[in-house]
């Protein structure tokens, strides 16, 4: 069965600048390379999907300029319903500054630009893209507005919603008790829960805490570690493959990205779909930049095969 798969977010042109290591305050140093690609993370979750077979749609908003078309086109060129993307007049579309050092580690600046004015109105118009789906997933470069229309829309048609609260901060306690699946990192864990992570007793009483939110289905990313589900059948830690990381920009996206192609509504098959999504994302950081990095199902599976 084909999952059907409405991502609510952000879209972002990435300007990535390669540099030997990063620079200290006040230190101007020379970039390598530079290069300017479609990315956001709301359109990297969303390539992820559909790239990993999911029928995958897509509620945004862009600007009145070519950044904006340049990131409408990305997407369907990767076979994402765009219908849901409006156009704002008067905001720019988003856009993110990105340094990557030689270790594949990268720091991010990011312009909301027309992703921050996405609102009630343009999710509203979006109701049948949400209505019909299996997962709805939502991020934090978006207004929480939005998220808590999309995700109301969601629960009143039996859809299940996915919140990835990235970049983390204050979340409404709203839009929690309507999240069936959160998945932080472990820094976005720590952050909204007060819950150092540092093991598995900690991610325990990390799940105990987001089921007194109101979530009660968690996954946290640990990076080049692996990751940890907590669900009300149980839990475990799924570890990570170990690869050369060459650019680990694009890595939790196409992880929760590939993770909803796979996943059953129910979340019985939690852990198959896990290894692939970490399977996925092994690949994603094996390659440069954020959208060309995300792997197909055929691209996963093979890999899989081969080790």
């Amino acid at each position: 069965m084909t999952n059907h798969v409405t991502i609510v977010g952000s879209l972002n042109v990435d300007t990535t600048m390669k540099v030997k290591r990063m620079p200290l305050p006040g230190e101007t140093i020379a970039a390598l390379d530079k290069t300017n690609a479609a990315g956001g993370k709301g359109a990297n979750q969303a390539v992820a999907a559909a790239r990993s077979g999911a029928e995958t749609a897509f509620v945004g908003q862009v600007g009145e300029d070519a950044g904006g078309e340049m990131m409408v086109q990305a997407l369907k060129d990767n076979n994402v319903d765009t219908t849901g993307i409006h156009v704002d007049s008067k905001a720019g579309t988003g856009s993110a500054a990105i340094l990557l050092d030689e270790n594949g580690q990268n720091s991010i600046l990011v312009y909301g630009g027309a992703n921050q004015q996405l609102s009630v109105k343009e999710v509203e118009d979006a109701r049948d893209q949400i209505a019909s789906a299996d997962f709805v997933i939502a991020q934090f470069e978006t207004p929480q507005e939005a998220t808590l229309r999309a995700f109301q829309i969601a629960k009143e048609n039996g859809v299940k919603t996915i919140l990835n609260p990235a970049p983390a901060h204050k979340i409404d306690p709203e839009v929690l008790k309507l999240t069936d699946l959160i998945i932080p990192n472990e820094t976005e864990s720590s952050a909204l829960t007060g819950i150092i992570v540092t093991d598995e007793t900690s991610m325990l009483m990390s799940a105990a805490k987001f089921a007194q939110m109101g979530v009660r289905n968690l996954i946290i990313t640990v990076g080049a570690k692996g990751a940890f589900y907590c669900t009300q059948d149980g839990y475990n830690f799924i570890p990570a493959f170990k690869v050369n990381a060459v650019d680990t920009t694009a890595a939790g996206d196409t992880f929760i990205g590939a993770l909803s192609s796979q996943l059953k509504p129910d979340m019985s098959n939690i852990e198959k779909a896990l290894v692939y999504a970490q399977r996925a994302s092994s690949l994603a950081v094996q390659k440069l930049g954020a959208l060309p990095s995300i792997p197909t199902h055929d691209e996963v599976i093979a890999a899989s095969k081969n080790n």
